[in-house]
């Protein structure tokens, strides 16, 4: 039985891929630990997750005013690899999977310099800075697409991007989220810290669409016309109910402004296993991690990529879902006058069900066994 660290964290786009594959391994016997930054946003999953945790520091490599490192975090990742040492020697891992983002270049330098096997994986198509720091090292480098720009020619599998592949009732998943089983739900996320930009715009947006009762009325489009249980609305409640991870810093803003909205439930986190299984649309940015799990719930988008994303990668992301018949793109620069449009088509029904068999037809299904078999090969005695 080998002991398997995820060197990860930072957002969710890279903690649950860890988590989905450290859940695969233990189902084969391994031992799996969370390695990221003391305090992060992974502490708080692996807690939930019920996975141990270990923290320690770790710098962002970002660049100050001057295009330079700032060495303030310069000294404080030197510092998180000193304390990953300790953590790697007093636990003696087999092998250590990094999975981007400056929360897991602790952990990854850490066990290189110590001897230990690493494995990366790599969910864009251009490989990230950290990565590009760590693969020299590396064993192997799974990755979510075919062709990654910057990875040395060998050194990639593609094996797909790891979610957690759990399905719930969709009245469980309504339950627990406190919903209602009639409207239709139109799923509001900007990744798992939130999206000032997104929470600023979609509520108006949606308020000036659905109308303060959520009855998609004004718009010539008519509660019926949505192939859905309306007894409900017919009885003086929403035709359509909203759910919207606002991201927990940014709940105080978000909430007072929907507060007379009875049909609109701002929250600052959610179970998003449950979220996506509730959801018939959602309206998101476009990380790959997001993709993956909408594809697999088969959940159409409304896509507002993130201009600041590195290499654009989110927009050509996003274009790709489009191009697979699953979403619509809307650009940040252009959300005023397209949104409402975008969301008033993506909800009409013939076209919410072309677009959810193509986002079915997207899922890397099995892309946590795959990573999985591919870490196990590399395993020492394995």
């Amino acid at each position: 039985m080998s002991l398997v660290v995820m060197a990860t964290g930072g957002t969710g786009g890279h903690i649950y891929p860890a988590v989905a594959t450290a859940r695969e391994l233990m189902a084969r016997g391994h031992k799996a630990l969370l390695l990221g930054q003391r305090g992060g946003m992974e502490e708080r999953v692996a807690a939930e997750q019920g996975l141990p945790f270990e923290g320690v520091d770790a710098g962002k490599l970002a660049r100050s005013g001057q295009g330079r490192p700032d060495p303030r975090e310069l000294l404080r990742a030197v510092r998180g690899v000193v304390e990953a040492r300790r953590v790697l020697q007093a636990r003696r891992p087999a092998l250590v999977v990094g999975y981007g983002g400056f929360a897991s270049l602790p952990g990854v330098l850490a066990a290189q310099s110590l001897g230990i096997p690493t494995v990366l994986h790599e969910q864009n198509a251009r490989l990230g800075l950290t990565q590009r720091v760590a693969v020299g090292r590396a064993r192997a480098v799974g990755t979510a697409y075919a062709q990654v720009l910057g990875l040395p020619a060998g050194k990639g599998t593609l094996v797909g991007m790891p979610v957690r592949e759990e399905r719930l009732a969709r009245q469980e998943a309504q339950r627990r989220l406190g919903l209602q089983a009639g409207p239709l739900t139109i799923f509001v996320m900007g990744g798992s810290q939130g999206s000032l930009f997104l929470n600023n715009n979609v509520p108006d947006t949606l308020r000036n669409i659905l109308g303060n009762e959520g009855l998609l009325s004004g718009l010539g489009m008519e509660p019926g016309q949505i192939d859905l249980d309306f007894t409900h609305a017919q009885a003086g409640g929403a035709a359509v109910q909203v759910l919207h991870s606002t991201g927990p810093r940014w709940l105080a803003d978000v909430a007072p402004r929907v507060r007379d909205l009875e049909w609109y439930h701002a929250v600052g986190y959610v179970d998003t296993v449950a979220a996506w299984v509730a959801a018939d649309l959602a309206i998101t940015r476009a990380g790959t991690g997001t993709l993956a799990e909408a594809a697999f719930h088969g959940v159409p988008l409304v896509m507002v990529p993130l201009p600041e994303s590195s290499e654009n990668h989110q927009y050509h992301n996003a274009i790709s879902v489009q191009q697979a018949g699953a979403g619509r793109v809307v650009e940040q620069k252009n959300v005023q006058e397209t949104l409402g449009a975008a969301v008033l088509e993506c909800a009409e029904p013939g076209a919410r069900m072309a677009m959810r068999d193509a986002a079915l037809a997207r899922a890397q299904m099995g892309a946590a066994a795959r990573f999985a078999d591919l870490i196990e090969q590399h395993l020492p005695h394995s």
